[in-house]
Formats: C-alpha cells, structure tokens, sequence
C-alpha cells in the first residue's frame, strides 16, 4: 500500500529589513487546510509603524497556524506550518506531538532551502540554533507555539539563585533595546533573572530588577503577581475608576522606543526663530495659480520650507551627518534623505525622500505629495522609513506656534515648522500686519555646533523671507 510521503515546513517571522526584533499580526489570509503556493501572501504584520504583507516561500496546505491575530512575535519564531507533499526524506513522525520538541532541528536544517529571498528576509542561515547553547532551549521552543501560556511564566523570577548563576560566566542574552534600557537604567545584565524565552532577559525582567532594588526585599515580589500580569494585558476600563489600560504595541512601542533612544543618547539643543513669510505665502499662491508646477501637483507653504531646508543643507552640509559611536567617527551624508514626520490612522511616521536635495522644485512637490499620500492609505513601506538624514515636522497644521522636536535616532537635525499667523510687524519702518511663521531647529550637540546649528536656522529664515534667493543661494 502506498502513502503519500509528506513533510512540515515552518516559516518563521523575518525581519523586514528595519532591525527590530518583534512584528504584530494583524491578519491572516488563509486558515488551516487552505492551499498556499510559492510567493502568496499569507499574513498581515505591523512593525516599525508600517503593516507589510509576508508571502510565504513554497507549495503546500496550511497546518497550523501558531499565533492568533493580535499576537506580538518575536522575529525568527514560527507562525505557520505548511504540509509539502512528495519531498524526499521527509519524516512523518513529525507531526505527533511528543515530537514537538525534536521539529525544530530539521526545520533549521530545511532553511537553507529557500528558494526565494523575501522581502527583507534575507538568506540567513543557523537564526534557529543561535541559542543551542542552553540546555532550556529544546523545553522552551516547544512551549513557542502557546504563547498564551507563556505569559503567566514571567512572574517566576523567584529562583533568583538558581537561574542567573549560569549568566556569571557567560555574556546574558538580551536583545538590543532592553541592552540600551539596561545602560540607561545602570543595570548589570549580569545580575538579572532572565524569564523570557531560551534564557532571554526581557523589558519586564529589567524594571522587575530595578523596581526589587529600589524597595525593601519583602515587597519586592509584590509588583510581579499574575493577578496584576493579567490586568494589563485586557484594555478594559479600571473597575470604578473609568481608566482604561491600552498595551503598548505596534505603533506606539516603536515610536516610544525611537523617542526613548534619541532623547537620552543625543544631548538635544533647539533654537527659535520667528520669519515674516509674507512672500513666501505670495510666492506659493503664484505657484498655485499659474500651475508652473504641473497641474496635479500639490503645492503649499511645506514645500518652501522644505526647499529651504535644502539649500541650507546644501551651504553647511556638515549638519547632513550622523554620530557612529562604535567607529568613533562623524558621517556626513553624501545625500539628503528629507524626512516628514506625517500623522496617519497608525500613528505617526517619519518617510523619506530619498536624495531630496538633487531634485527640481517640480520633483520636490511631486514626491513630496506622493509621500504625504502614501502615508495617508496606510502603505507606506518600510524601505521609505529607513535610511533619513534630517527631518521636518509641520505643527503648523495643528495650529501650534512651535515645539521642541526630539531627533529621529541617527539623525542630526530637525526642523519644525509652525503656524503661519497675521501679526503686527516692523516693515520698511512702520508696523503693519504681516503673515509671521515660528522656526525651531532641534540638533544633535555632539556633532552640531551652536555655530552651525544657528547658521542653517537663520539661512533657512533668511531664504523664507525672501523666496528669490532659492535661485541665487541653490
């Protein structure tokens, strides 16, 4: 009698090319018993503010699928299980469930396999074994699938002995923004109880840590009950208090970690300065009305500014720069990559133009108004996110006057631009009402000089309030 000779491929959720370390799902579009082939888009993910689509790598029939939608998964964790059929070696006996914790070495072994490299997948190779050195991982890997399960695990860091002892001798298992929390909080990672997965220290461990050594020993356990695990995890309102507690993800944990990162790794200076744009208003209604532009092309007060931005750059490139801490070296950028911070359905997002500074002002505003679109459907990808060099956000459209703009991490300078107001202002020696906008420029002290740093604001105002100088200054 013969059987068909049938196999279980994983696929593992892949870093889309933006180096964090978890994603969301948002969706799935296929359930167990579909078909799938190679190149389908199998599910939805958010991570570094943008949702991207994941087409899985082969032929098959959905098994499983290990995590519902609304789960936050770390990356190189399996999410579904397809059934290949007529591969050669395939072992059956994988599927029982007493063999779940031996799956995953021929799934490691079946990576190099991959046919086609996804979108930021990359064709990495050994990701499944680069924990192998514990001897938890096996029990821990099986346990991967539920993470429901796992959550009422992180309160147990009450063998503290037993469990941290094995991080004396050994470099401590951390990903890179709980190493960065541990630096800012002064936090030995060594001395902390680690209850993620494979041995990993996670967030919870390191304010647990904290917390215990700023409290008397007794109630130290306190703040970790499951009872309180379990109450943060349901958003719904605190009972007689009409609170309600929101999990921080998707969105807003990256925002938050980007705000976190930048604000106290780069000593931050901001400078004012308030511009009579009254001829930069006139210059864009012209603009408006003549269609120079083109027809369909969006123009308005941004595009000026960002223009601005520009021929500043292009006249004190050194604020065009970056800090590389590990090299201990300034690199000032060969291209502009113009950042614009724009408020979506999923929160805020910084895209960029890329090599803003070598376009037209026609090419500006239509990328520009491709961005600002893009932006507003939900589609921006993450390759528009990554690799910006200077930003500029438009409080202005809120009907604020100005702000203090903290730094995209890795950048040097942000610009924000304000509401453009009617004030009364000294113009060819009388006070007359004029069309007034607020300036401010938030830079990094470390490689922004007061000096320079006021040079591009006042060149930036100075190119405002006289628009014909984008020809003789560009």
């Amino acid at each position: 009698m013969t059987t068909e000779v049938r196999s279980l491929r994983e696929f593992k959720m892949p870093d889309v090319g933006e180096g964090l370390t978890e994603a969301e799902i948002l969706s799935w579009y296929v359930k167990p018993g579909d078909t799938v082939t190679d190149g389908q888009v199998v599910c939805e993910v958010e991570t570094a503010k943008a949702a991207v689509e994941l087409p899985i790598p082969f032929n098959g029939v959905v098994e499983q699928l290990f995590f519902p939608e609304g789960s936050t998964v770390d990356v190189g964790t399996v999410i579904i299980s397809v059934a290949v059929a007529g591969e050669a070696g395939a072992a059956p006996a994988a599927a029982p469930a007493p063999a779940a914790a031996a799956a995953p070495a021929p799934a490691a072994e079946a990576e190099p396999e991959r046919r086609e490299v996804l979108v930021g997948y990359g064709p990495r190779t050994g990701t499944a074994q680069r924990r192998a050195r514990r001897t938890t991982t096996t029990t821990t890997k099986a346990a991967a699938p539920q993470p429901a399960q796992v959550a009422p695990a992180a309160p147990a860091p009450v063998p503290t002995g037993p469990v941290a002892e094995p991080q004396l001798g050994a470099r401590p298992l951390a990903k890179p923004p709980v190493r960065k929390l541990a630096k800012d909080l002064g936090v030995d990672l060594r001395a902390v109880t680690p209850t993620g997965r494979d041995g990993v220290i996670t967030r919870e461990d390191l304010h647990a840590y904290a917390e215990a050594q700023a409290a008397p020993a007794a109630p130290a356990v306190e703040p970790v009950v499951v009872e309180a695990a379990e109450a943060v995890v349901a958003p719904v309102p605190v009972s007689g208090a009409g609170d309600v507690r929101v999990p921080i993800k998707g969105v807003r944990k990256a925002t938050a970690q980007a705000m976190v990162a930048s604000a106290f790794t780069a000593p931050h200076v901001t400078e004012f300065v308030q511009v009579d744009v009254t001829r930069t208003m006139k210059f864009v209604r012209k603009l408006k009305e003549s269609g120079e532009l083109g027809r369909d092309v969006r123009v308005s007060p941004l595009l000026l500014v960002a223009k601005a931005l520009l021929v500043a750059i292009k006249r004190h490139p050194e604020i065009n720069a970056q800090w590389d801490e590990a090299a201990q070296e300034i690199v000032v950028k060969g291209q502009v990559n113009l950042g614009i911070a724009a408020a979506t359905p999923r929160g805020l997002i910084v895209p960029n133009i890329k090599d803003a500074g070598s376009k037209t002002l026609a090419g500006l505003a239509t990328s520009l108004g491709e961005l600002v679109e893009t932006a507003r459907q939900g589609k921006t990808s993450p390759a528009d996110m990554q690799g910006g060099t200077v930003t500029i956000t438009n409080v202005g459209v809120f009907g604020v006057d100005t702000g203090t703009p903290i730094l995209n991490p890795g950048e040097a300078a942000i610009l924000a631009f304000g509401a453009v107001r009617e004030l009364p202002w000294v113009h060819k020696g009388k006070v007359v009402p004029r069309q007034v906008t607020t300036l401010a420029l938030s830079f990094d002290h470390r490689l922004v000089d007061g000096e320079l740093g006021s040079k591009v604001l006042a060149d930036i105002a100075g190119l405002l309030e006289f628009p014909k100088r984008l020809i003789t200054w560009g």
